[in-house]
């Protein structure tokens, strides 16, 4: 089961820091990452960091998003600076176990306005 938090409505430029939890069977997880949807479009990815620490980020986010997991693996953390109203979305978190299962939270709205 995952948990996200911290969405919410902020000015253009504005910052965000959303969190994700993981619980149950947190020991079989080897990726995390954080997807949006905006309406009318395709889920996206945001970015996404592996156990050991690798990252992989959109181009559109590079160098305003920043996203790192907690000591104990089973949190993730997005920190958002510098938001757009393009950043406007559903944002969802995603965890995927070594054998290859997603497992998704519920999303989280952020809304930025202009």
């Amino acid at each position: 089961q995952l948990q996200a938090s911290g969405g919410g409505l902020v000015q253009d430029g504005g910052s965000l820091r959303l969190s994700c939890v993981a619980s149950g069977n947190i020991f079989s997880i080897n990726t995390m990452g954080w997807y949006r949807q905006a309406p009318g479009k395709q889920r996206e990815l945001v970015a996404v960091i592996t156990t050991g620490g690798s990252t992989n980020y959109a181009d559109s986010v590079k160098g305003r998003f920043t996203i790192s997991r907690g000591n104990a693996k089973n949190t993730v953390y997005l920190q958002m600076n510098s938001l757009k109203p393009e950043d406007t979305a559903v944002y969802y978190c995603r965890a995927t176990t070594r054998n290859g299962v997603n497992y998704w939270g519920k999303g989280t709205q952020v809304t930025v306005s202009s």
